[in-house]
């Protein structure tokens, strides 16, 4: 590389920092100095990562340890020309998009360019907004190919039963759920709403030497308080008003099988009492009955609640804690599940749109930044929910950001303000005594400031949340680095 080119490559590409986060990636490829500067900064102020070379065998140098998104190149190179490089490009595993650029004179070449898998031309002189257009069109037929991809991969990924998901936490969790299968004692499933509670309950009894038998399902918060005992135990006929005819209890329909009681801490005392006795003694007695059943029944418990805290207020048995707490499970949230997040969103897209019967194949770069971005207090199921409305709004083949609820799309990286005007919570910029009110120009660079470093330097996911464009944004930046400049009124 020459000197002048790497400091190029190193000034414009984020090559050190930046790029390794969403930021899409653009190399280019042009011997005019003046016109590959410009091109670098052009493409770099519209939100992209760059790096700029002068040659072909520059770019596959860089391209060695730097992988691009999109190769934009001039046909005539100095050494290997552009066709070469295209075809060196294409000739590699997930080769990036390609646009080359030609003088007018050179059209038959271009056509030649497409033809050897070019994705598009532009001639010169550069109209730059019909460059960042024909950028943009390139990357989003590429996000939606990788897309495509990505969901054949995971058909291949390993599932476990039928939890989806690969990322540690979740490895953790199977080789748990296995250990545990082998034993017969109480499991406390702990997870927050929404985390799949029920799912690992059933892959325990798909594990264990039970799994012939019944797996009976039960949410204790949805029981009325006086049918309680009658649903666990059952009842003999005529033990109270309406009992017609005797009943079978769950225990009853769970035996040798598995009885998942979600919710566990929705049940009262009293329930709680004659739930710990059937664990200790192995034994039911119907409601009316006067003789006791002996029962095999695994039982398996889930609530989101601190149990802990619970028995410390006296809202729940110590002595039934410590029984279901034999082996316990902590389902780790969605928000610290990393990759698997985006493996459920396609998964569920995937599903939702042969439900509803559309052909929506992918996420747009934005949405599925604010996806990542996200906390989901209400784990997968609140993603799969979010899934399903976008696929039902969506009239395009990609999800985009409108698509989505409009609690994922405005409170992704900001804390959460107490109402939809956007309070500035946090926010310490406001100087407003006797002595200085702050200009607003002031006023507004200083927020810009406070948002970039809110998304960590993320210059798209900024112009987002502040509802600007990228050119704008460059433009507060450069008045930032403007102020940062300028001497102090002491010096």
């Amino acid at each position: 590389m020459t000197g002048e080119t790497l400091e190029k490559s190193e000034t414009t590409g984020k090559g050190s920092a930046k790029d390794t986060g969403l930021m899409e990636r653009v190399l280019v490829v042009e011997d005019d100095d003046q016109l590959r500067s410009m091109l670098a900064d052009e493409v770099e102020e519209a939100g992209y990562a760059v790096r700029s070379v002068a040659s072909a065998e520059e770019a596959l140098e860089v391209m060695s340890s730097w992988h691009p998104d999109v190769v934009i190149s001039d046909l005539r190179l100095p050494g290997e020309d552009g066709f070469s490089l295209l075809r060196a490009v294409r000739a590699g595993p997930q080769s990036p998009c390609f646009l080359v650029i030609t003088a007018f004179g050179t059209i038959p070449e271009a056509v030649e360019a497409l033809k050897s898998g070019a994705d598009n031309f532009l001639t010169k002189p550069l109209d730059f907004d019909h460059l960042l257009l024909c950028l943009e069109r390139a990357l989003e037929v590429r996000r939606l190919r990788l897309e495509v991809e990505r969901f054949r991969r995971s058909d291949r990924t390993p599932r476990f039963h039928d939890i989806i998901g690969s990322s540690k936490p979740m490895r953790k969790l199977y080789y748990q759920i296995q250990q545990i299968a082998k034993s017969s004692g109480p499991v406390m499933i702990h997870g927050e709403s929404g985390s799949g509670k029920e799912l690992v309950a059933e892959a325990i009894h798909r594990e264990s030497d039970r799994r012939e038998r019944p797996f009976v399902p039960v949410n204790c918060a949805g029981m009325p308080e006086n049918l309680l005992e009658s649903e666990f135990f059952g009842h003999v006929e005529g033990a109270f008003t309406g009992a017609r005819k005797a009943k079978k209890g769950l225990f009853d329909e769970a035996h040798q099988g598995v009885l998942f009681l979600d919710e566990v801490a929705e049940l009262p005392l009293a329930m709680q009492a004659k739930l710990l006795r059937v664990l200790q003694d192995g034994k039911i007695r119907p409601v009316g009955g006067n003789q006791e059943k002996a029962i095999d029944v695994r039982v398996l418990v889930a609530t989101h609640r601190d149990l802990a805290r619970a028995v410390t207020a006296g809202r729940f048995r110590e002595d039934l804690y410590f029984r279901l707490e034999t082996f316990a499970l902590n389902l780790p949230p969605l928000r610290r599940r990393g990759e698997d997040l985006e493996l459920l969103a396609i998964r569920f897209l995937s599903q939702y749109s042969r439900e509803i019967g559309k052909n929506v194949r992918g996420f747009s770069a934005e949405a599925l930044d604010l996806l990542r971005n996200y906390p989901f207090p209400g784990n997968v199921r609140e993603l799969q929910n979010a899934i399903k409305r976008a696929v039902t709004f969506c009239h395009e083949s990609t999800v985009r950001p409108e698509d989505l609820p409009d609690r994922i799309r405005g409170k992704t990286s900001l804390p959460p303000a107490s109402n939809d005007a956007g309070e500035l919570q946090g926010w310490s910029g406001l100087e407003m005594d006797d002595r200085r009110i702050a200009p607003l120009e002031e006023l507004k660079l200083k927020y810009v400031r406070h948002v970039l470093e809110r998304c960590q330097g993320n210059k798209r996911r900024a112009a987002a949340l502040l509802g600007i464009g990228r050119r704008t944004l460059y433009e507060y930046l450069k008045k930032l680095d403007g102020a940062d400049e300028e001497p102090s009124a002491g010096a």
